[in-house]
C-alpha cells in the first residue's frame, strides 16, 4: 500500500486549486499545501469561459464543485459580429461563463473542505526548497511562472510574444444574449472588443488592436484611467452609458499587454511538474486556457493514482496532455493570427466577414457550422452564390466562376500532377485516359501536368511537352473529348525545369540526376539544385530570348490544341522561379538583386505570352509564396509584392503554392497549410487566387471559399485516388444538381440513395 504523499502546489488559480481538489479526492490521506501570492479575494481577470464538454468532465471528476460552478454559470448560444451598421448573429455555439473571482471562491471552499491547506500571501522564491521538502511539487504559477524561469534550462520554454495589444476590462452593460465581437474604426485605426456575460451584472470586455493603432492612439502614454476613458469613447455606442472597469491595479500604465504563447519542451523535472499556463498557453480569443488547465489537472491526478511511480505518471501526463495542448494551441494560433491580420478582412461583406471570424480557428468547419446553425449557413451560401451570379443556395464549391470569357461550372480544380508517362515529350494513351477520367469526375477545371516548352526544358524524360506538331495533335484529341463529353474546362500548365531538369522519374529517385544521358541545364545563376545535380549555365540574353520564344510558341500550340486556359509555372525552383527567389538568383545585372529586377524576366515572358494568347482566355501564374527558409528567401510579405506585380501585368489569377525552391526548406505541414498564403494575397491585393496544398475534404473547399481565402480550390492527391472526387463530394453533401455523364446516371442514382441512407442512419444514431 502506497504511503501518504506530501504535495506542494505553487499557485492558487483555477489550475492549482483544481489539481489540489482532484488529488485529494483520489488520495484523501495526501497532505496538500497550496501557496498563493495574493489574497483570497484578489483577482485580475474577469470572466472565465468553459464549454458544455468541459463541464461534463468536471462533473465526472467532482460533482460537488461542478454543481456549484454550474449554478453560477451564465449561458449563451449565440455569437454576434458587429461592424459598422451590421450585426450578424449565428446560433448553436453553446458557451457558458463564470466570474473568475466566483470560480476561485468555489474552488477555494471545496479545497478547504477536503482538507487542503491554502497559504495566501505567500511567495515561493525558490521552488528547489519545496522540492526538498515535499514528495511532489506542482508549478501552477501562471503565464509568468517563476518556477519555469528558475528551471528554464530544463523546461526549455519557447515564448512567442504576439503582436497585438489587449487589455482586460469589465462592464455592467449586458451582453447576455451573445458572445459579441465589436469592430470600431477610429481615426488611428481599427479597435475591437470581445464581450461576454459571466454573471447577472457583469460582462468581460477585452479591447484589442494592432500595435500600430495602439501607438497612434497614444495608449502607451496613458495611465489606467485615461486608457479606460479612451476605450469608453471608442465603444460608447455599445455600452449603453455604462462605464468600463479595470481591476489591473497591479499593472503599470494602462494595463495593456501582449499575449505570450508558451510551450515548454519538457514539463517535469525530478519531483517537479508544470501545470496550466506555466506549461502552455492558449490565446484568449478561443477562451480555452482555464479549460486546458482544469482538464490537465484531472489527467495529472488520474495518472499519479494509476501509475506505479511518480516518474512514469509524470511521463504519461506529459505525453498525453501535450497532444491535447498542441491541438488547442494550433487552433488558438489560427485564431490569434486571424485577429492580428483582421484589418485584411474588414473590407469583406458583413456575411463573409462573420463566416471568416466563426471559422478562423478551424475548429468550426463548414459542415460543423451547418449543424450549429443551418439556417444562417444556408443564407450565407445563398449570399455567396449571388455574388457569383447564381440564384442557388448550394455549397460554395458548386458556385460558378468566371475569368475573362471562361465560365467554370464550379470552384473545384484538378491540380497539375506529373505522370512521367510521356515518350520523347509526346503524351500517350495514359495521359488521355488519366485526364479524360478526371474531366468526367465533375471538377470545374482540369489541369494537365507541367508541360515543357522544349526538350531540354523537361524535368524528366517522362515529362510531356508542347514543342512539336505531334504533341499538339495528341493534346487536341484530349481537349476535344473534354469539351464534347464533359462540362469541365481544361488548362495547360507551361513550364521550363531550369536547374531541376534532367532528373529521374518521380517513382525512382525524386530530383536526382539521370544515371546517364543527362542534358545541359540553364538557370538564372550557376546554382545547382543539390550537390549531386549539375551546375546550370547562367542564362545570357540569347538564352533569355530563345526561352521566351519557346514559351510563346508553346502557348500558340496550346491555343491550336484547344486549351481553355494556360498557366505559367513560376514556382518550385524551376526556371522562372530561379529568377524570382534570391536563393538561386545571384545575378548582378538588371535581372538580379531587388525584387523588381528578379521579376523582370518572368514578367517579360508573361507579357510575350499574353500578347499571343487570345484576349478572352485567362492566364494564371503559379508562385511559391514562401521558400520556407526565413528572410534568406521569398517570404509571405514578398509574395504579396510578387502578386501585385503579376496583377498589374495582367495575370488573371494567382495559383498560390509554396516551397520546393531549395533543399534548405523547412516547411510547416498541416491541413490546408498553404491556404494562408492564398488568403493573404487575395485579401491584400484584390487578386483572384487558387488555394492548394493538403486540401482533401469538401469541408476544406467550402470553408476556404466562403471565408474568402481563395476563388478556386485545387486538389491533387485526392484526385489521384478518386477521379470522381467532385461527384462523390456532391453525394456526400446531398447535392443532386451536379452534372454526371449520361452513361453513368444509374450509378449516380444508386450513390445518392446510399448516401441518403447513411445520412438517415447517422441522424438516427445521434437521436
Amino acid at each position: 500500500m502506497r504511503k501518504p504523499r506530501s504535495v506542494a502546489i505553487c499557485g492558487g488559480g483555477p489550475a492549482g486549486l483544481y489539481a489540489a481538489i482532484s488529488l485529494k479526492l483520489r488520495e484523501p490521506d495526501c497532505a496538500i499545501t497550496v501557496f498563493e501570492r495574493n489574497r483570497p479575494d484578489d483577482t485580475f481577470g474577469w470572466g472565465v469561459v468553459l464549454s458544455e464538454e468541459t463541464l461534463e468532465n468536471l462533473v465526472a471528476n467532482d460533482a460537488h464543485s461542478a454543481k456549484a460552478i454550474r449554478a453560477d454559470f451564465a449561458y449563451w448560444d449565440d455569437i454576434a459580429v458587429v461592424r459598422d451598421d451590421s450585426r450578424i448573429v449565428s446560433t448553436g455555439h453553446g458557451f457558458c461563463g463564470i466570474g473568475r473571482q466566483r470560480l476561485l471562491a468555489i474552488l477555494q471552499e471545496r479545497a478547504a473542505a477536503l482538507g487542503v491547506s491554502i497559504d495566501f500571501e505567500t511567495e515561493v522564491d525558490d521552488v528547489a526548497v519545496l522540492m526538498r521538502e515535499y514528495d511532489i511539487v506542482i508549478a501552477a504559477d501562471g503565464v509568468n511562472s517563476r518556477t519555469r524561469e528558475q528551471f528554464s534550462d530544463i523546461f526549455r520554454p519557447e515564448i512567442d510574444v504576439r503582436a497585438n495589444k489587449f487589455v482586460w476590462l469589465g462592464t455592467q452593460q449586458k451582453f447576455n444574449d451573445a458572445f459579441t465581437f465589436i469592430f470600431e474604426k477610429t481615426e488611428h485605426g481599427w479597435v475591437w472588443a470581445h464581450a461576454y456575460q459571466f454573471d447577472n451584472d457583469t460582462a468581460t470586455f477585452i479591447v484589442e488592436c494592432s500595435e500600430n493603432t495602439w501607438n497612434a492612439s497614444g495608449f502607451g502614454d496613458m495611465d489606467r484611467d485615461q486608457s479606460v476613458a479612451a476605450c469608453e469613447t471608442i465603444f460608447a455606442d455599445h455600452l449603453g452609458g455604462h462605464p468600463l472597469i479595470s481591476n489591473a491595479r497591479h499593472l503599470r500604465g494602462g494595463g495593456w499587454l501582449n499575449f505570450p504563447r508558451v510551450l515548454c519542451d519538457r514539463w517535469h523535472h525530478e519531483n517537479l511538474v508544470l501545470l496550466g499556463d506555466a506549461a502552455a498557453t492558449a490565446h484568449f480569443s478561443i477562451g480555452s486556457g482555464t479549460k486546458l488547465a482544469m482538464e490537465s489537472a484531472i489527467a495529472l491526478a488520474d495518472l499519479l493514482q494509476d501509475k506505479p511511480d511518480r516518474e512514469s505518471a509524470f511521463q504519461a501526463y506529459e505525453e498525453e496532455r501535450r497532444v491535447e495542448v498542441l491541438k488547442l494551441q494550433s487552433a488558438a494560433r489560427n485564431s490569434c493570427e486571424w485577429f492580428e491580420e483582421v484589418e485584411r478582412y474588414l473590407t469583406l461583406d458583413p456575411v463573409q466577414f462573420a463566416y471568416s471570424l466563426l471559422t478562423r480557428s478551424q475548429r468550426i468547419s463548414h459542415e460543423n457550422l451547418r449543424l450549429r446553425d443551418g439556417k444562417w449557413l444556408g443564407e450565407a451560401e445563398a449570399w455567396f452564390h449571388r455574388q457569383a451570379g447564381s440564384n442557388s443556395a448550394r455549397a460554395p464549391m458548386f458556385a460558378p466562376f468566371r475569368l475573362r470569357g471562361l465560365q467554370l461550372a464550379n470552384r473545384v480544380v484538378v491540380s497539375p500532377m506529373a505522370q512521367y508517362k510521356a515518350v520523347e515529350g509526346c503524351p500517350t494513351d495514359w495521359h488521355f485516359a488519366h485526364y479524360a477520367e478526371r474531366a468526367k469526375g465533375g471538377a470545374g477545371l482540369v489541369y494537365i501536368e507541367m508541360t515543357c516548352v522544349a526538350p531540354d526544358a523537361r524535368i524528366t524524360p517522362g515529362c510531356p511537352g508542347l514543342y512539336a506538331p505531334e504533341h499538339e495533335a495528341v493534346w487536341k484529341r484530349l481537349t476535344d473529348f473534354v469539351h464534347a463529353e464533359t462540362g469541365a474546362k481544361i488548362c495547360a500548365q507551361l513550364g521550363h525545369a531550369g536547374p531541376k531538369g534532367s532528373t529521374q522519374l518521380g517513382w525512382e529517385e525524386m530530383d536526382a540526376p539521370l544515371k546517364d544521358g543527362n542534358w545541359p541545364l540553364i538557370a538564372a545563376s550557376a546554382v545547382p539544385w543539390s550537390e549531386r545535380n549539375q551546375v546550370p549555365k547562367v542564362m545570357d540574353r540569347a538564352d533569355m530570348d530563345r526561352v521566351r520564344e519557346q514559351f510563346v510558341e508553346a502557348a500558340q500550340m496550346a491555343q491550336r490544341a484547344g486549351f481553355d486556359m494556360i498557366e505559367l509555372h513560376m514556382a518550385h525552383g524551376y526556371l522562372l522561379s530561379s529568377f524570382i527567389t534570391p536563393l538561386t538568383n545571384r545575378r548582378e545585372d538588371e535581372y538580379g538583386g531587388s525584387l523588381e529586377n528578379r521579376m523582370r524576366y518572368p514578367l517579360e515572358v508573361f507579357r510575350a505570352v499574353r500578347a499571343e494568347w487570345p484576349d478572352d482566355k485567362p492566364i494564371a501564374v503559379r508562385i511559391s509564396a514562401n521558400d520556407w527558409v526565413g528572410e534568406d528567401g521569398v517570404t509571405p510579405d514578398e509574395a504579396v509584392a510578387i502578386a501585385r506585380m503579376l496583377r498589374e501585368a495582367g495575370v488573371d489569377i494567382c495559383d498560390v503554392s509554396a516551397g520546393q525552391t531549395s533543399t534548405r526548406a523547412q516547411p510547416v505541414y498541416g491541413r490546408m497549410f498553404q491556404t494562408p498564403f492564398s488568403d493573404r494575397i487575395r485579401n491584400e491585393t484584390g487578386m483572384a487566387t487558387m488555394a492548394v496544398g493538403n486540401i482533401y475534404e469538401p469541408d476544406h473547399v467550402n470553408s476556404i471559399l466562403l471565408a474568402g481565402r481563395a476563388d478556386l480550390v485545387c486538389l491533387a492527391r485526392p484526385h489521384l485516388s478518386d477521379p470522381y472526387w467532385t461527384l462523390h463530394a456532391a453525394a456526400e453533401l446531398g447535392d443532386t444538381l451536379v452534372a454526371w455523364p449520361e452513361p453513368y446516371l444509374a450509378g449516380r442514382d444508386q450513390l445518392h440513395r446510399l448516401a441518403e441512407k447513411e445520412r438517415l442512419a447517422a441522424e438516427e444514431f445521434k437521436a
